[in-house]
């Protein structure tokens, strides 16, 4: 069941201030790391590039205008896909 509509999008208190950071000082380099997967991607996040952690590494995703909307999570896998041990011997 979604969130109610009267209650807004969720984003995780941590984060908005560091993207409101990151957005005053644009000079800075250095990508946002992201632990909330269970946040949501708001209209000020496009063009931003952060680090979505997936329980093990970061990985760089780009937000851009279709990913309004959706949790960070769904851009960050935490599985690996699985390849059969079989395929693995025929590659090399």
């Amino acid at each position: 069941m979604p969130r109610s509509a009267w209650k807004g999008p969720f984003v995780d208190f941590g984060l908005l201030r560091s993207i409101i950071k990151k957005q005053q000082s644009p000079k800075d380099k250095s990508l946002i790391k992201v632990y909330s997967r269970r946040s949501m991607i708001l209209p000020e996040f496009v063009g931003l590039e952060v680090e979505i952690h997936n329980g093990k590494s970061f990985q760089k995703v780009l937000l851009k205008e279709e990913m309004i909307g959706h949790s960070f999570g769904e851009f960050a896998p935490t599985r690996k896909i699985f390849v059969p041990k079989d395929k693995k011997k025929n590659k090399k």
